[in-house]
């Protein structure tokens, strides 16, 4: 971009427009994943949906690439894009609870946290991931999965409504009796159809919730993993766990003699009574004497937080995803090897149950392509060492593939890693793909919003 089309720019809009002479280029371009490495030629901070509306305008009539930037948590990196411009809505991070309607506004810069500190004001929530950091946006648009959804469901089944600037410039505003087909496509189908400048929620009573950590040395991972396997899908809605393979941080609550230790286990998450908290989790014992069992009330926003310090932006990441209905033996095999193999202190693998609420919507309902998927696992390999990127991404992807035999075909789009090709975003969305398509070409026939996981407009028949 040249600096007569940058001035321009400049002149068209009302947030700042950051290039690379700009002091504050490096901030604006550096994000959670510190292996990512783009160099956009202009970074957007839009003041509002006009700004977004005026900025795609002009990235569109110039012929630029556009890359949409909420919380920039996208493991992938999709909210950069190399010598084009990224569209950050940062500026657009607030939130407004309707107590008396249990819903709640989120502007589309927002982070999980702003919503879980706005909704816990008044005893409210709403499903979301696991990591305070992570933008609303993103983690909305992929189907959103976290502690609240074996009891409430997925993000995109308490979203109600979007805000949304489409490749035209326009701004419409998509739900259930508005832009119908709009609004089922942007509830699991990525950022391929517009910037949502604004996201409306769903709210429950959830307050202070139960919490609880479990692990067990990880040479107990089979015995351990088989018994989760039946725990888990037939524990009442308000018990949510997912398992586990790590190294225990130092630092509480883990006692000093487990620090550095190679373990399995669950994290724990209870939305009923108090004093049933403690009774629903006397099986973990069954497995086998745990080596830590904690529990504690505790705020939600203060669980939602829990793991933020412990992976804190700007460390290398590589993370790809399956989505399982079942874990045979041989998985639990396979399992068993990467976790007494786990290649960095901070390398983990997750299975987060998205089973129970998240059953009882119909598979044509939204975008989410896997209603009858039980878990939704994630591998990452993570370091803050750049010279252990490349064994962080080996781990990653040899134990992505000796997992494939077991897996359902497809995985959450937000658990995509970088190049995975088109035949693996088909396998996410199955057979809503063609359906997706058929909305790209209504919505954005240019693809203009193609720095994603990217569904091709439908052609012309």
């Amino acid at each position: 971009m040249d600096r007569a089309t940058s001035d321009a720019m400049r002149t068209t809009l009302r947030g700042p427009v950051m290039d690379p002479q700009s002091p504050e280029y490096l901030r604006a371009t550096s994000i959670y994943n510190a292996m990512i490495d783009k160099r956009p030629a202009a970074v957007v901070r839009c003041a509002d949906a006009a700004d977004v509306m005026d900025a795609v305008n002009f990235i569109r009539d110039n012929d630029l690439e556009l890359a949409v930037r909420g919380g920039g948590h996208s493991g992938a990196g999709l909210c950069l894009v190399d010598d084009g411009v990224t569209v950050d809505l940062s500026p657009m991070r607030w939130v407004r609870v309707d107590p008396a309607a249990r819903t709640a506004q989120v502007g589309g810069g927002s982070r999980l946290s702003d919503l879980d500190h706005a909704a816990h004001g008044f005893g409210l929530a709403t499903p979301t991931g696991i990591v305070s950091m992570t933008g609303v946006g993103g983690l909305t648009l992929g189907g959103g999965h976290g502690y609240l959804t074996r009891k409430y469901g997925l993000t995109v089944d308490n979203l109600l409504a979007a805000d949304v600037v489409l490749a035209d410039g326009s701004f419409v505003t998509a739900s259930s009796t508005e832009h119908p087909d709009l609004f089922w496509a942007l509830r699991g189908g990525g950022g391929n159809f517009g910037i949502v400048t604004s996201f409306t929620y769903r709210l429950h009573p959830v307050d202070t919730v139960g919490v609880g950590i479990t692990v067990w040395p990880v040479d107990h991972t089979r015995e351990v993993l088989t018994w989760y396997r039946g725990f888990l899908p037939r524990a009442p809605e308000d018990v949510y766990g997912f398992f586990a393979l790590l190294t225990i941080p130092p630092g509480p609550p883990f006692p000093e003699e487990l620090h550095g230790q190679k373990v399995c286990g669950v994290v724990w998450c209870h939305t009923g009574a108090p004093d049933r908290f403690d009774d629903a989790l006397r099986a973990v014992n069954e497995p086998g004497r745990p080596a830590f069992h904690f529990t504690t009330p505790m705020p939600y926003p203060a669980l939602q937080s829990l793991f933020d310090e412990v992976i804190p932006p700007g460390y290398q990441w590589y993370w790809r995803g399956h989505f399982f209905d079942r874990i045979p033996d041989a998985a639990v095999d396979v399992h068993f090897k990467y976790g007494e193999n786990l290649p960095t202190p901070l390398s983990l693998m997750h299975l987060y149950p998205v089973d129970a609420a998240a059953h009882r919507v119909g598979p044509e309902e939204t975008a989410w392509g896997y209603r009858d998927a039980v878990w939704s696992g994630v591998f990452a390999g993570v370091d803050p060492d750049p010279a252990n990127a490349e064994t962080i991404r080996q781990w990653c992807v040899d134990y992505w593939e000796e997992m494939r035999p077991y897996s359902m075909g497809g995985s959450y789009v937000n658990f995509m890693g970088q190049g995975e090709g088109q035949e693996r975003v088909r396998a996410t969305y199955r057979d809503h793909y063609d359906r997706l398509a058929q909305v790209k070409r209504t919505y954005d026939p240019g693809n203009l919003f193609h720095a994603n996981q990217n569904i091709e407009p439908a052609q012309p028949a």
